[in-house]
Parts: structure tokens; sequence; C-alpha cells
């Protein structure tokens, strides 16, 4: 299978540099690429693995062992050392075996390219960390071990397509390993620990889910990506498209030089990552930075100073500069700055120059840092020459050679004369006459990559329009003023109702105990947890081996299987599995009441500030969520089920009420909605939230086809929660009439949730309580001592 070269990923510039600048120091912790669907992600991410220097590995080690600097913890070891010193960063440089020369006692060398594992969202924990290797324990009665895909990455790249719907316990395996350099596995009676150094890329469509901030936090850079809404930039993208599935060889090859160019480049700037200085007035300016937006922790400096480092490298300095610092900032901190699940990734740029300014101002003694005689210029929107004279700057060969041109700054030089004529690198725009805001950031941080002329004729690469972040797109739901206009429907004035702010949801449960994907909210059986049982494995590879059972079902065989003294003789029926009970998410269907009853007495901002609380209370629980609406004449999905309660809080928010009270037609769009998701997803068990007043008011007999619509959604078997918003001095309650229909858990809304507030006092009152009781204790314990001692 081809796979689409680096250099022809047109635009996308912050991803390319932020996958490069990890190319050249995988120190940096990985890439998390956001955007999307149908950006390049996963194309950009399959030809990095090209563009890496090939492996040199002792042969025949399953954990790929660096023949320089074998592991001495190594399970398939002890290696002996080939050489030492520094490798050679070139590609095509000498071996390791000829470097040691012909005097020393080396072990086996085999070279071999880069590799890309790619780990599916369903893998196990056993296959991803690696476990006890079961057939050569029962064929041999050895205890071996059996490496997982971080052995198999160990030196090259770990892509996990859709990281957000991997599960939360594997992704903190993944982080720990890229963090600590190491796989340590403690499982099935055996204790094993491997080197396991790998870039880490993952990539992940928002609107699928989001990542926990503590998982975020872990990976190194993060990326916004989003397809260009400008025409021509499209149909390039389409026509490089078409022409790699026509001829794929032959349109690798066109492009080969142009990848080479930036292979060259990045084996260069790794070697040069170890001469990067990082002046006190560079680091200065990173700690005001971290600062100015307020981040946890100090991964967010050592990151950026990581990064940076990396980019002067690439930029061919040995001086880490203020502009290098802000490009790493860019890619570094967008992550770490939110503080609400619902506050959309981004970083405000002027505050990003401001803290950068600030920092120049409290030390202004120390000066910018100089770059390096051997450097570029100053960042003026070309890129820095290629370590072999033929970058971006150089002329490169004509006809169906590339023009020097085209990196992320600029845009990939096009086919057919995609490059500027006469292009002088990556800054100086897609075509004659582009406009400068189109260059990435305008400090010449483009990735050197140079694309081919072919036969189509000389028009310029189409310009690439400037990535903003994302915290400069749109308004934060709530936002809007306290109410205004909406759309007419169904009677009555419409108004949308800003929700309350600052409420914590009560936990609601499913009864029983399911069989569903790992959370944190119903109980169920998970392959995580506290074991309650064991069962014999089903069809294919087994769970975690439950011993004692194991050990059990073999005991009543032994006198058959001939056994008369020594080891237990075991076979694979004998195996037993653990049967663990944890917590599972679940889908959360909240079906909101937006009639025009609902907006009396502010009710309307009530309801939507549960409902936030309650889909903060899923994004921590690990649910996914639904929304289903009604008023006016009928009821619509706002959201159908996914991970992502940013995208269900925005369509909330802008949720306005008015008109009758379509009950039935509610709750008959909500039982659809179940059973569509059943088939998609069978394990997963709903939660239905009802938020209504009760009341019926729309269509022929409205109370008795409510009650009709309640009992086919009771017929679901889905357990159902009614939120009673009836307020005031007159109640009807015909909440809890609709909670009787629906066999379902009747709750005033007010019990719902509770004021963080009023919580925080609780919690203080409480704390304080405790105190006195405390004191109180110590007080009497101490008065008895003394009585003891006077007696004595």
């Amino acid at each position: 299978m081809s796979v689409f070269p680096f250099s022809a990923v047109l635009g996308m510039a912050d991803m390319r540099l932020a996958l490069l600048l990890n190319a050249v120091s995988p120190a940096i912790g990985g890439v998390l690429v956001r955007g999307e669907k149908g950006t390049a992600k996963s194309t950009a991410v399959r030809a990095l693995a090209a563009l890496l220097p090939p492996v040199d590995q002792v042969a025949g080690c399953r954990f790929a062992c660096d023949p320089a600097a074998p592991d001495p913890s190594c399970p398939d070891g002890p290696h002996p050392a080939t050489v030492e010193g520094p490798r050679p960063a070139a590609p095509d440089g000498p071996s390791p075996v000829e470097a040691a020369g012909p005097d020393r006692a080396a072990a086996p060398v085999e070279r071999r390219p880069a590799r890309l594992v790619e780990l599916p969202v369903g893998a196990a924990e056993d296959r991803v960390v690696g476990s006890l290797d079961l057939e050569r324990a029962l064929a041999e009665g050895v205890r071996a071990f059996e490496p997982g895909l971080l052995a198999a990455a160990h030196r090259g790249v770990l892509y996990v397509d859709e990281v957000n719907l991997l599960h939360d316990h594997l992704v903190d395996l993944l982080l720990d390993a890229a963090a600590m350099g190491r796989n340590h596995v403690e499982r099935e009676g055996v204790s094993v620990s491997h080197a396991s150094r790998f870039l880490l890329v993952g990539t992940m469509n928002p609107e699928e889910g989001e990542l926990r901030p503590q998982l975020l936090d872990r990976f190194g850079l993060t990326v916004e990506v989003a397809a260009s809404r400008d025409p021509a930039v499209r149909v390039e993208v389409v026509r490089r498209r078409l022409a790699a599935d026509a001829d794929p060889a032959g349109f690798a090859a066109r492009w080969a030089d142009a990848d080479a160019q930036v292979a060259r480049r990045v084996a260069a700037a790794r070697d040069r990552l170890g001469r990067v200085r990082l002046p006190d007035a560079a680091l200065r300016q990173i700690a005001e930075v971290c600062a100015a937006f307020d981040v946890d922790g100090m991964r967010a400096d050592i990151v950026t100073a990581r990064a940076a480092m990396a980019h002067a490298a690439w930029q061919d300095r040995t001086v880490v500069t203020a502009e290098d610092v802000r490009v790493a900032a860019r890619l570094a901190l967008p992550h770490r700055r939110r503080r609400d699940p619902f506050d959309a990734p981004g970083l405000d740029e002027d505050r990003l120059d401001e803290a950068l300014r600030r920092a120049t101002d409290a030390h202004p003694d120390d000066g910018p840092p100089a770059p390096d005689g051997d450097g570029p210029p100053a960042p003026d929107g070309d890129g820095p020459p290629a370590p072999d004279g033929d970058g971006p700057h150089g002329d490169g060969p004509h006809g169906d050679g590339p023009h020097g041109g085209g990196g992320p700054d600029g845009g990939g030089g096009g086919p057919d004369g995609g490059g500027p004529a006469g292009g002088d690198g990556p800054g100086s725009g897609p075509a004659a006459g582009g406009p400068a805001s189109d260059r990435q950031a305008g400090d010449g941080s483009g990735d050197g990559t140079a694309g081919p002329t072919a036969d189509t004729g000389g028009h310029g690469e189409p310009a690439e329009p400037e990535m903003q972040p994302a915290a400069r797109s749109g308004n934060q739901p709530g936002d809007q003023p306290d109410c205004r206009p909406g759309e007419q429907g169904g009677g009555g004035r419409q108004r949308v109702a800003v929700p309350q702010r600052g409420l914590t949801a009560r936990l609601l449960t499913a009864p029983g105990v399911g069989d569903g994907v790992p959370g944190r909210r119903s109980r169920a059986r998970t392959g995580r947890g506290r074991t309650t049982g064991a069962r014999t494995p089903r069809a294919g590879r087994p769970g975690p081996l439950h011993l004692p059972a194991t050990i059990r079902a073999a005991a009543g065989r032994q006198a058959a299987r001939g056994r008369a003294g020594g080891p237990l003789r075991l076979r694979p029926a004998d195996l037993r599995e653990a049967v663990r009970e944890g917590r599972e998410g679940n889908l959360v269907l909240f079906v909101v009441d937006a009639s025009g009853s609902m907006g009396a007495r502010e009710r309307m901002s009530a309801v939507k500030g549960a409902v936030l609380a309650l889909l903060t209370d899923a994004y921590q629980r690990r649910d996914k969520v639904a929304v289903v609406a009604f008023r006016g004449v009928g009821a619509r999905t706002l959201l159908p089920a996914t991970s992502s309660v940013l995208a269900a809080s925005a369509r909330l928010a802008d949720l306005p009420t008015g008109g009758r009270t379509p009950l039935a037609e509610g709750l008959a769009a909500a039982a659809e909605l179940l059973r569509v998701e059943r088939l998609r997803d069978p394990k997963r068990r709903p939660l239905v939230l009802v938020l209504t007043d009760g009341r019926a008011t729309a269509g022929p007999r409205p109370l008795e086809r409510a009650d009709r619509a309640a009992a086919l959604l009771a017929a679901t078997g889905a357990p159902c929660v009614v939120v009673d918003c009836e307020s005031g001095p007159v109640r009807l309650h015909l909440a809890r009439r609709l909670a009787t229909h629906l066999n379902a858990r009747h709750h005033p809304l007010t019990a719902l949730t509770h004021s963080d507030l009023a919580l925080r006092a609780r919690t203080k009152g409480a704390k304080a309580v405790q105190a006195g009781a405390a004191t109180a204790r110590s007080r009497r314990a101490g008065g008895t001592s003394q009585q003891d001692r006077s007696v004595r």
C-alpha cells in the first residue's frame, strides 16, 4: 500500500510543524491533532514515519534495543554494546557495526525503517502493554512474556486514531509510557520492564467526544485543523488526491525529492538539538507566558522549553529566540488553559505577545537572544535553508523536479508548477502576490517541504488561509444576553433563556449490573475493578486469568492425566478468566420540555442550568449524551447520541422556548432514538431524563396520547427519571403522574442539583464540626490521663 507523501499534504501548517518538532525531539511528548473529519489528520501521520531516519537494532531483539546503548534490563538481553559515542545523523551514514571496526566484539545488528504502530480503539490492555505468553506457559511450563504494542513502537511512531474513543485506562498507560520512556508490566505473575520511547500521535474529532483535561495535559503539543473554505485550495487538494489514487507509485516518485529533503532536515535537526542553548531570557519568557495563561503545574513550562529548543534546531539555530518561544507556546498551551469541560481549546495571541513583552521589559538588560552566525536571519517569512544546501531557498531542479518553495507557511508547492515561480521559500507565499497573512504565524517555521512541478501549466499554488486559534472563533454558551427573541413556531413568542451557572448534579445511575463499556456511572461487569468471580473463557482470546479457579478446575483431573507428583498438569480447558465488577458509561438521554409553560418564572433558565450540570457530570463519567426537545407541534432530536458534551451544551444554550406542549411527541421521539441506539451500541445501557412540568396541551386528547407514549417508552426497558420542573403556589402534580406511567423515579428540579457555593459552605461546616468533635475527644482523653496519673 502506497503512503501519501508528507510533502504533498496541502496546508495544515501547524499540524505539520508539530509533527516535525516531535520527530526532532520525541521528548516533547507527542502531538494531539484535533479537527473535523476529512482534514488529512491520519494521512499526515502515516506519511511522517517515512521521513524518520532508519533504525539500527540488535538482531532478533523483540524490544528493538539500540546496538550502541542496549537496554540493560531488556527481557531479551543482556546484549553487548556495539559502539560507544554519538550515532551517525544521516540516514545513509555507516552502521554501528561498520563504525565499531573489525576488532570490536559486536552483537549482530539489523537496520530497518522507522516503524509506525497503529493502536486500534478496541485493543485490550494485554495487547497494549504485553502479557504472559499462555501458549508457552501451558505447552512448555515456562513463564514467558509476550511483548505488546508499546514494545513494537519503541524508537518509532505510535499512532492512535480517534484517541478520544479509547478507554481512559489505556490512554493513561500510553501517556505514562511516553512520559517515562519505559513500560512496566506487573500482571499474571509476570514482572517486566522494558524501554518504550516513541513519538506518540493521537488524532480525534471533537464532535465525537473530548478527552479529559488530565489526559489532554499529558500530550506535549495540540493543534486544531479545519478544511479550507477557499475553493482554489479545495480544488488543489482534490487534484492531488485523484492523482495519487490513479498512479500511487508515480505520484510518490514526483514527491520523493521533497520528502527526502525534509528527511535530511529532520536528521540534521536531531543532530543539532544537543547543541541548542536555552538562555535565561528565553526561559523567563516561557515562565511569564505560562503564568499569564494560568496553566496548572509545571508540565507546560517544560514542554514549551523543549518545543522551543526543537524549533530552534529545526530553524538551523543553536540559541533559542523569542520567536521560538512564541511558536512553542502556540502549540503547547491551548489545551492546557481549559478550566471547564465546555471551554474550547485555544490561545489568545494578543495575550501571548503581551506576556512576551512583559518578560522582555522586566529584564531589559538581557535583550533578545541573538541568532547564531550560521543560522538564518530574523524570521521574516522565509524558511531556513536545508542542511544540505538545496532546501527551500535553493533553486532546485526545474521541469519534473521540485521548485524551492512550499512549506506550511506558504503551502507545499503544487504539481505542475505548484511552487511559486522563482520561489524564495515557504514564506514567500503560495502564489505571486499572495497575501502575507497566509503565512502561518509569520515565523518562518515551515517544514521546508518543496513541491514538484508537473505538466499542467505554470499556475501558482493556491493560497492557504491562516488557521486562527480556536479561542477566537465563536462565543461560548451563555455569552448571549439574558434573553432574546427566537424563531416563531407553534404559537407564542419564543425566547432563549440563559442557563444558570455554578450548579453541581447529584449522581443518577441505571439500576442493576450491566456489561457496558468502562466508565464511572453505573455498576457493570468490566475488564477492570474488583474481582467477583470466575468463568470459562469465551471464544477468542481469554481475559484476565483467575489463577485460583484455574487450579481448582485442574485439580480434579490430575489423576486422569497420570500425575503422581511434580508440577500441576494444565490443559487449555482448565483456564478460567476473572469476572470483575467496575463502573460503566451510559447513554444519558435528555428529553427537554421547551414549551411556553417552561418559560414562566425563569423556569427554563433553571432547567438549562440543571442540564448543564448533568452534562458536566456525564463528561466526567465518560457517558454518551443525546438531547430531544419538544415544543410547539412536535419534537426534534437536537443532538444524536455522542460523546461530545460540548456540542450538547451549545445546542442547549440556543434552545428557545414557546408554544404548546407536545408531550406525546417528545416521549415517542425518545423511544425511537433508543431503538436506533440499541442497534448501534447494544451494550451501552440508557438512562432517560425527562425534564418537564408534566403538562400536555398539543394535539387532540393530549393527555391520553401522552399516556400511550409513556407506555411505549416504558416498554423499551430503559430506566427513566422524571425531573419535575413545576413551580409556584398552585401545582397540578402532572409530572408525578407521568412518572407513574413511565415506572420512573420522580425528583423535583431543586433536588437534582445544588449550588457549588452551598456545597462548599456545607463542606466547610462539616469539616468544622468534625474538627470540633476531634478537639473535644482530645480534651476528654487528656483529662482522663490526668485523672489516671493523680490516682497513681
